[in-house]
């Protein structure tokens, strides 16, 4: 079983929800595979409630799916649930790889490829979509299929963002040099296309990949051996179980000392808890492949994620570490590499392989601190009192002697609140309060406000009214709108008078 505290996801959540994983159970399955089963810890004397949602979406516009774990769900109703699912299946699937070796045949001036399907077409498919928006396909292209597919772009489920060939460099020759001959590369498409690409080169020893993705569009472009449709927030295998985990098996499987590693870039908005439940298992497979030297060990891993989970993932995998090498993107506005200050990509490795054993480039600012055995950043100086290089962010931190730690450069110490926070601070807005946003209250968040409703319910019959009716307090200046925080300060001190 799996479980965690996370931040309140439930629009009709007061508190804090719990979640466990829910396996082999027909009623809890979604087109995204079986879902996650979630708790609702309210505080008081109030009995929580667990519900199955989504393992993915955390929009219910994408995927509306809910059920009360103690909900009896007739049969008519789980088979019009499992023939929606049906209707909404992917269209391909790697028996459509044939159609790519197909298509690789056809003369250079006739490769189409839809726009509006996001599929290469064939000379005898052309008619059914002609008009749709379709392009030539070049060679590029059909080696980098992440040029030719369009990102996906929804933050709350399947949010796309790609490696820039610096940071698939750096990755791949990393690996490289510690002898990986086999990447299982989960989330990462840039680097199973840059495999394949140094592959045809010959100028680097062969490499051997397979893309775990939830993404069935790369379908089109590898075979079953190269590509699994999956979702690693479950570790759900959408081809069949046991087609896809006896192809998982023998990519594990290292003979002729070709060593396994694996690289995974979750989407950033994901829960921690169960992506690290989905490595777990990929890590238990690959252990009982190997040799008995091997029976306590966990596959090498390089885990993609922003440095402010850190503290999560140090939680759900202790073996791991994060290095302070900033990992960058071609199509996010923000996650660029060459920036100074708060700007810079705040995107890290957690890995479980020895720091010492990767080299960061010197060329990029990283340098070799002797003292803690590991490449950082040049403005993350050694600290004497903590005896770490404590920066996390890429700047320069100082020590706190009150705090009896490093903190960030912004930061001040604040004698009232005992701690240090950024110079503007409310005191006694300590980082474990927690409320309402919208009015001040601690007993429940935002999204279960009854000032929020009853603003909806006012601004709503007012519309239906045709706005006849205005109040004279809509016609004054608006009162400037103080902060969630300012509010919950104000009531901490009424409370305290």
């Amino acid at each position: 079983m799996l479980s965690s505290r996370v931040p309140n996801v439930d629009p009709a959540s007061t508190d804090w929800l719990t979640f466990t994983e829910a396996v082999n159970k027909k009623m809890s399955r979604v087109l995204l595979g079986p879902t996650l089963l979630f708790e609702k810890v309210r505080k008081g004397a109030e009995k929580s409630r667990r519900f199955y949602a989504c393992s993915a979406c955390r929009d219910r516009k994408d995927c509306n799916f809910f059920q009360w774990e103690d909900d009896k769900v007739s049969e008519t109703r789980r088979l019009a649930r499992e023939a929606e699912n049906q209707s909404k299946r992917a269209i391909f699937t790697t028996q459509n790889y044939s159609r790519f070796r197909k298509f690789a045949a056809v003369p250079p001036d006739e490769k189409k490829f839809c726009q509006d399907c996001q599929m290469l077409l064939l000379p005898g498919e052309r008619e059914v979509h002609s008009s749709h928006r379709t392009e030539a396909v070049s060679a590029l292209q059909l080696s980098r299929p992440s040029i030719l597919l369009r990102p996906l772009d929804n933050k709350k489920s399947n949010a796309q963002y790609l490696f820039t060939d610096r940071s698939s460099n750096f990755l791949l020759d990393t690996l490289a040099g510690l002898g990986i001959r086999k990447v299982l590369c989960v989330g990462t498409p840039r680097l199973q296309e840059l495999i394949k690409l140094r592959n045809l080169e010959q100028k680097h020893e062969q490499m051997k990949s397979l893309l775990l993705d939830m993404d069935y569009r790369y379908s089109q472009f590898y075979s079953k051996n190269e590509f699994c449709h999956y979702n690693m927030f479950n570790h759900h295998f959408f081809d069949g179980k046991q087609v896809s985990v006896a192809v998982l098996q023998a990519f594990l499987t290292e003979s002729e000392g070709h060593k396994v590693a694996m690289v995974a870039d979750p989407p950033f908005g994901g829960l921690v808890t169960p992506l690290a439940n989905s490595f777990s298992l990929i890590s238990q497979t690959w252990r009982k492949l190997q040799s008995s030297d091997s029976s306590n060990t966990d596959i090498p891993m390089m885990w993609i994620f922003p440095y402010f989970f850190e503290l999560r993932i140090l939680q759900c995998l202790p073996s791991c570490i994060m290095l302070d090498y900033q990992v960058d993107y071609d199509n996010h506005p923000l996650y660029k590499h060459g920036k100074t200050g708060r700007k810079q990509s705040p995107v890290r490795v957690f890995t479980n392989i020895s720091p010492r054993d990767i080299v960061l480039p010197k060329d990029e600012g990283y340098r070799f601190c002797s003292v803690c055995q590991r490449f950082v950043i040049s403005l993350n100086k050694h600290c004497p009192k903590c005896n770490i290089c404590p920066s996390k962010d890429g700047r320069e931190w100082k020590h706190c002697f009150m705090c009896q730690k490093c903190v960030k450069p912004s930061w001040r110490h604040c004698q009232h609140c005992g701690r240090c926070a950024l110079p503007d601070h409310l005191c006694g807005d300590g980082p474990g309060d927690k409320g309402c946003f919208n009015c001040g209250s601690l007993e429940h968040k935002r999204k279960a406000c009854l000032l929020k409703v009853t603003y909806r319910i006012n601004r709503q019959s007012n519309a239906k009214s045709g706005g006849k009716h205005v109040s004279q307090r809509a016609l004054s200046k608006p009162k400037a709108k103080r902060s969630g925080a300012a509010r919950r300060h104000k009531k901490l001190v009424a409370l305290s008078k």
